[in-house]
């Protein structure tokens, strides 16, 4: 047990700052009202997540990898109430079209992502 809680924290000290310079690399280069930077790191975690999800179900990743790579460093790396709170600051200040373009991009091309990770690992084995 306190292993896994280990291999978790291992992953997550590695995508939280994978998350934050993903975010401050992307703010560099495009100045922009709609959140790129999170939802670049989210779009990244989502392709890998996908991938590491396929590769778990066709038993190419074990369980303690899982937790490190998957739920540590995928769980780091993405951020659901950094979103929501974008979603929501966008709102707030009457940019309801962006909020909603932001919300529905972020939701389709997560999703897509996921498959295409997952579409990756199944082409590999």
């Amino acid at each position: 047990m306190l292993t896994d809680w280990l291999l978790v924290l291992a992953g997550g000290l590695i995508g939280a700052p994978a998350r934050y310079l993903t975010g401050v690399a992307v703010k560099s280069r495009v100045h922009s009202p709609f959140p790129f930077g999170t939802l670049t790191a989210n779009a990244a975690a989502c392709l890998l997540l996908g991938f590491l999800s396929e590769a778990v179900l066709r038993g190419h990743l074990g369980p303690r990898p899982e937790l490190f790579l998957a739920t540590g460093f995928c769980g780091a790396l993405s951020t659901w109430s950094t979103f929501s709170y974008e979603v929501f600051t966008l709102a707030s200040t009457r940019r309801i079209a962006l909020s909603g373009l932001y919300l529905a991009v972020s939701v389709l091309l997560g999703t897509a992502l996921s498959f295409a990770g997952a579409a990756v690992a199944s082409a590999l084995w």
